[in-house]
């Protein structure tokens, strides 16, 4: 009886060789990934009051100091131009922001029902609840290399905030973090 060959063996370049193999590596990576738990805002609107989604109001480099009596003073010094942000943001009961950041300093007031802070470098995710109409309505986000924070409506009724954000001319208002932090278990 006669034994049948049927397997022959493949003579191909080196280049074809490292094709195939690259080929085969980036199949199985793309069928063993693991998708980035991005934290996207949900049950939020946001409207410009000043600015739009795709820039701000430009102001030039600037360099101030202002005093009244004796103990208030402000002083803001850029290099390059600002854009000047306006928003008002409204959250539905349960709605989010997602984790992200700003590149430059957001005042915030809430200015209709509570909002919830946390921040991504607190390892305790500590709230800090703002209602609107007390003391506590206002609070700041310093931005820039400060760290990543969710603001939260946890409450069944809706809640509306206005941010004042100052950023670098041309960068983005906002910055999305993937992956969240994990020090909050939501």
């Amino acid at each position: 009886m006669k034994t049948l060959h049927v397997a022959k063996t493949i003579h191909g370049s080196p280049l074809r060789r490292a094709l195939l193999f690259v080929v085969l590596t980036l199949g199985v990576a793309a069928l063993t990934a693991v998708p980035a738990l991005a934290t996207p805002p949900s049950g939020l609107m946001t409207e410009f009051i000043v600015g739009s989604a795709t820039g701000g109001a430009t102001f030039a480099e600037m360099n101030l100091f202002a005093k009244a009596g004796d103990y208030w003073r402000l002083r803001i010094n850029t290099k390059g131009e600002s854009d000047l942000y306006v928003v008002r943001n409204t959250f539905a009961a349960g709605g989010q922001t997602g984790w992200h950041t700003h590149p430059g300093p957001s005042l915030i007031t809430v200015t209709m029902g509570t909002i919830t802070a946390y921040e991504g470098d607190d390892p305790t995710c500590t709230p800090e609840i703002h209602i609107a109409g007390t003391p506590s309505a206002t609070f700041i986000d310093q931005g820039g290399d400060q760290g990543v924070h969710i603001l939260r409506n946890e409450t069944g009724t809706t809640a509306v905030t206005v941010a004042v954000q100052l950023v670098p001319a041309g960068a983005p208002r906002r910055i999305d973090v993937t992956p969240a932090p994990g020090n909050c278990p939501f």
